[in-house]
């Protein structure tokens, strides 16, 4: 043995496995938080595995396991992170069971043909014709439902029901169908908790008896839904109609396929990305607008000023646009960022996001099951993730002035459709079956004229519309519309632009 080695101090012994987890959980104690909402993913799929229903007591769980992981904080990190798991789990799991909980009961629906009733709470235009859907229907003699049931309207009907109105007509109605085979989409389950009792069509004309009230937001998409397919007839009105008014039901089935060949599908619908591009929007303008008059500049905080209107105005679009799980992520995201700008301190994105999926699992638990939420928040966070693994190279590119800013843009553009692209794959074939292969040409492409044309020009046209002045950015809106559609009949008919694949198991 080497003198070296005979007096070296020897090693320390390695620590217990106990202090070793602690001193990692204390080290990383800031980023718990965001596994917090992943426990409570965790506590909706435990509810929505059960084959029983649970007790209500079940409701008193999450509170004191929350409580002692708070207490503990500070003296007992490893066991307050346990603690804090198992609370978020449980909360999620009486999420789900408040919510079914509270949930109106299935009615048992006619197998026959039968006369329904009830008040329009929403139109949808479809290519066919239209469909409403009824609150507080009546089936025949029966009592008013506590659920709503929808119902397609002949394509030669001549009634133009609109929210409000009260309306009858000959129907046969279906219950909402099971999966299609295991593990797959639950319709049922989503009619349940959306206070859905059925579907069905018209066997005549329906008969409007009776005029109410048109609710704000459900008189706002009716009627902006009919100004803009009035000035941009076919396919194209129908694309900006649903960007403006979240409702898809009117695009041409050849449009949604080659839209979904190339994948483009996502930017069809109301979605995080164009929330960010309305609060972007309003905050530019705005900021622009008071950095315009020296008087006002002088006394008033612009940032704070652009971002409260911001996100008010995308607050607006949000619930314009029916609020669906990407809105109303992107929202509770702006709002965080909104607080700390106001607060003057930095927002922590996956903070943010970790927030935002708190909240949409407390107010719609269900929602953890389909393709909107998974697809929304696994697009966000590998972008989080990305942009943080990319910022010394592009604080780099940064440095070489404009070039390599306009290197930065493009890499920025291509990198988005990648991650996101790859993010999202494996939730779009479990839910659609469908692989895009060149999905991020395809988005290099469209993404770029859907945030600097369509969606400003779209926002131009709906504050000019009190004024009957919205046609010129109509035109404009629907010449980024069709340059979209272009681009995905284009992508889509490229050999092998999408791949049908198998069902996936869900578990």
């Amino acid at each position: 043995m080497s003198a070296h080695a005979l007096f070296a101090p020897a090693a320390a012994p390695p620590l217990p496995l106990a202090e070793r987890a602690a001193g990692w959980v204390a080290a990383e104690w800031d980023r718990w938080p965001l596994w917090l909402p992943v426990a409570m993913g965790g506590g909706v799929l435990g509810y929505f595995a059960l084959r029983v229903e649970p007790v209500v007591a079940w409701l008193a769980l999450p509170w004191p396991l929350l409580a002692a992981a708070f207490l503990l904080r500070s003296r007992r990190p490893l066991p307050a992170a346990a603690l804090a798991l198992l609370g978020a789990a449980a909360l999620g799991f009486v999420a789900a069971l408040f919510h079914a909980g509270s949930a109106p009961p299935m009615p048992e629906l006619p197998r026959r043909a039968t006369i329904i009733a009830g008040r329009v709470a929403a139109v949808d235009l479809l290519p066919e014709g239209r469909r409403v859907t009824l609150d507080a229907p009546r089936l025949g003699d029966g009592a008013a439902l506590e659920r709503q049931i929808r119902i397609r309207l002949r394509k030669d009907d001549q009634a133009r029901p609109v929210p409000g109105d009260s309306i009858a007509m000959r129907a046969l109605i279906r219950p909402p169908m099971p999966p299609a085979y295991p593990g797959a989409f639950d319709f049922q389950r989503t009619a349940y908790f959306a206070g859905l009792a059925g579907s069905g069509f018209a066997l005549n004309p329906a008969e409007i008896t009776g005029r109410g009230e048109v609710p704000v937001f459900a008189g706002l998409r009716a009627a902006i839904e009919a100004r803009v397919t009035d000035a941009l007839p076919g396919g194209t009105g129908a694309v900006a109609a649903a960007l403006l008014t979240g409702s898809q039901s009117a695009i041409p089935p050849a449009e949604l396929a080659a839209l979904g060949d190339s994948g483009l599908a996502h930017l069809l619908s109301p979605s995080g990305l164009h929330v960010a591009i309305v609060i972007g929007i309003a905050f530019v303008l705005l900021r622009l607008g008071i950095a315009a008059i020296p008087w006002l500049a002088l006394r008033i905080d612009s940032k704070g000023a652009a971002a409260v209107a911001g996100l008010v105005l995308g607050g607006a679009y949000t619930l314009l646009t029916g609020a669906g799980v990407p809105m109303v992520r992107s929202f509770a995201m702006a709002a965080v960022v909104t607080l700390a700008v106001l607060a003057g301190r930095r927002a922590l994105s996956p903070r943010a996001l970790a927030l935002a999926a708190g909240l949409v699992l407390l107010a719609d638990p269900v929602a953890l099951t389909g393709p909107s939420f998974q697809m929304s928040f696994a697009a966000v966070l590998a972008l989080i993730a990305a942009a943080e693994a990319m910022r010394g190279p592009g604080r780099a590119l940064r440095a070489r002035g404009w070039s390599g800013r306009m290197a930065l843009v493009a890499l920025g553009l291509a990198m988005t459709s990648l991650v996101a692209g790859a993010a999202t794959t494996p939730f779009g074939l479990h839910h659609f079956g469908r692989l895009q292969l060149y999905g991020v040409v395809a988005n290099g492409l469209a993404v770029p004229l859907t945030s600097f044309v369509v969606m400003p020009a779209g926002m131009l046209a709906l504050f000019l519309m009190p004024l009957g002045l919205e046609g010129p950015a109509l035109a404009i809106m629907g010449w980024g519309v069709d340059a979209t559609l272009w681009t995905g009949r284009l992508v889509a008919g490229w050999p092998g632009s999408a791949l049908a694949a198998p069902p996936t198991p869900a578990r």
